[in-house]
């Protein structure tokens, strides 16, 4: 949506600060929408007020046990009541409540409504809101681009929809978890499972399983072309994340790894391996 009137005309500030570490009253009254819309309006019109027999009573069962952590033999037996309840809490919290609430529900197994559409207008609000964080393949993480979600998604799915990438995959959404921690951030070691991915894939390629991502490169050449700058791009990269050996200790003499840092790091090691899945099916390996 563009800019309103008053806003293009400048009798009005136009918000560019992007909400990191909070939430205002536009995005949580956005985010709370969104919710009303998928859960509590089509909780409140089933045919009965119990939530005994509600399709939603999973989803607020896990909320209340391991979300909460209330008894949950108090949890609310009608639904307006219970949607009151949960009202209350949100316009309560602060933002980092309100978002572990909205990652808890994401990727909870219990929600009886179409995920991808609840998911792309919770990510429409939030980019709207200019919030700095996205859902991306289910967790709620930091951003920068549009560009970058979807660089990110794509090589955690052409990774996972084939077994013998696998590890990379894992690897990718071990560091994207460790990326997405609001409260206690992991970026050197998302940024070591990030080029464990590429270097995982390139042994899968190269058919060399013992090598590390040096070696693996070379062998690779053999089965794929590769740019010679391209490869000596991501050999200092890999420089920056070990020593000589490849042991990954060299990051723990840097003191001042930060998001950037890590989100760098996850998004050129998703878009290589992107280019290498294509490579390596293009060559039908």
């Amino acid at each position: 949506m563009s800019s309103r009137f008053s806003e293009r005309i400048g009798k009005r500030e136009l918000r560019t600060t992007i909400q990191v570490d909070s939430m205002d009253a536009e995005l949580a009254n956005s985010i709370w929408n969104v919710l009303d819309h998928y859960i509590y309006q089509p909780m409140i019109k089933e045919e009965t007020n119990s939530m005994a027999y509600s399709r939603y009573y999973d989803l607020f069962h896990a909320i209340w046990f391991s979300f909460l952590k209330f008894p949950t033999d108090q949890m609310p037996h009608d639904k307006f009541s219970l949607v009151n309840q949960m009202r209350k809490h949100w316009f309560s919290w602060n933002y980092l409540d309100k978002y572990d609430f909205i990652d808890f529900v994401i990727q909870g197994r219990e929600l009886p409504m179409h995920r991808e559409n609840f998911i792309n207008d919770l990510n429409f609000v939030l980019k709207r809101e200019l919030s700095g964080y996205r859902i991306i393949k289910e967790i709620l993480a930091p951003i920068t681009s549009e560009t970058e979600i979807r660089e990110i998604e794509k090589a955690i799915d052409n990774t996972a929809d084939k077994k013998k990438y696998k590890g990379a995959s894992i690897h990718l959404n071990t560091a994207l978890n460790k990326l997405a921690d609001r409260e206690n951030p992991d970026y050197r070691n998302s940024i070591k499972e990030s080029i464990s991915a590429i270097e995982s894939i390139c042994k899968e390629i190269s058919n060399n399983k013992k090598a590390d991502l040096a070696m693996a490169l070379k062998d690779l050449k053999k089965a794929i072309p590769i740019h010679p700058a391209l490869e000596q791009g991501f050999l200092k990269i890999y420089g920056y994340t070990s020593d000589g050996d490849g042991i990954r200790h060299a990051l723990t003499d840097e003191p001042n790894l930060d998001q950037e840092d890590a989100l760098f790091m996850l998004v050129a090691s998703s878009a290589f391996v992107n280019y290498l899945v294509v490579k390596a099916n293009k060559a039908s390996i």
